[in-house]
């Protein structure tokens, strides 16, 4: 064989064999064209697990069953990531979603879910919804408070779940009503009633969950605000997995994964969040 020949198959040999190696650190591209490598997977699952920490004080996102087994819409999107990544998924239980939240920015979880909120933004990047859900407020039937403007007048005392979506936000927005803290959102109505407070705020189907053998009580007619549930990862992790998790969610809300999941687990009351644009922040939008 002539040293020329020898010299393009040594060359042929080195360039598969370079090819192979960067073909090793990477895994099934995504549907929208982007592929991962390992510093994306590092990212996620710095340990080799994907950690996702899980609220189960919000009955639309997760819940337990007979055997303290979770199990929602939650728990179905954390195993679609780590299918996509191709890393093994350890759920982490919360009760509330204060806790949650705690849990991934102390570094003990990977990915939460959340609702969108500028205080909790500070830390973690969000991703636009996958789920829309409503606060309510409960009354009284006998209180003469008809509407959702008569709640924020001074006297009034409104009880919420520490640190949950809509504490932070009624904080924020009410200014004359005095905002009363219970231990969590499933702690709120027993609160209420204990302490005689004139108003319950929540999650609608968590209301209606703790109330339907309650008589005397009724919801306003109206929400006070649109909680919009997102996936959220920490800001240290960089702002490439901010921009992944937020594909990913739009891909499972397109491909109906979203959809299926509430269906699977009846849930009511919620709806799937519409399409977004995952360039852009959603705490840039208006709550």
């Amino acid at each position: 064989m002539r040293l020329s020949s020898v010299i393009l198959a040594l060359a042929v040999a080195l360039n598969t064999s370079l090819a192979c190696a960067a073909d090793a650190n990477k895994i099934t591209p995504s549907s929208s064209g982007a592929t991962m490598n390992s510093d994306m997977i590092k990212a996620f699952a710095p340990t080799g697990v994907l950690r996702a920490s899980l609220n189960v004080g919000n009955p639309v996102l997760a819940n337990l069953d007979a055997e303290g087994k979770p199990f929602g819409i939650s728990i179905d999107l954390a195993n679609q990531l780590g299918k996509k990544l191709g890393v093994p998924v350890e759920l982490i239980v919360n009760k509330t979603a204060g806790k949650s939240v705690e849990t991934v920015e102390s570094g003990k979880a990977d990915i939460g879910f959340f609702a969108v909120d500028p205080e909790r933004g500070k830390e973690i990047s969000f991703t636009s919804p996958y789920v829309l859900i409503e606060g309510f407020y409960l009354v009284r039937d006998g209180d003469s408070v008809v509407n959702n403007a008569q709640v924020d007048v001074t006297g009034k005392k409104v009880v919420v779940g520490k640190g949950s979506a809509y504490d932070l936000y009624l904080s924020r927005h009410l200014k004359n009503a005095e905002i009363v803290h219970a231990a969590s959102s499933q702690a709120v109505v027993r609160t209420f009633l204990d302490q005689k407070i004139d108003v319950a705020a929540g999650v609608k189907q968590q209301l209606e969950m703790d109330t339907k053998d309650v008589t005397g009580v009724r919801l306003l007619p109206e929400r006070f605000m649109v909680i919009r549930q997102a996936m959220g990862v920490p800001k240290d992790r960089g702002p490439a997995a901010a921009l992944f998790l937020r594909q990913f969610v739009e891909e499972m809300k397109a491909q109906g994964v979203v959809k299926d999941s509430m269906t699977r687990h009846k849930i009511e009351g919620a709806g799937v969040a519409p399409a977004a644009d995952p360039s852009k922040d959603p705490l840039d939008e208006k709550s």
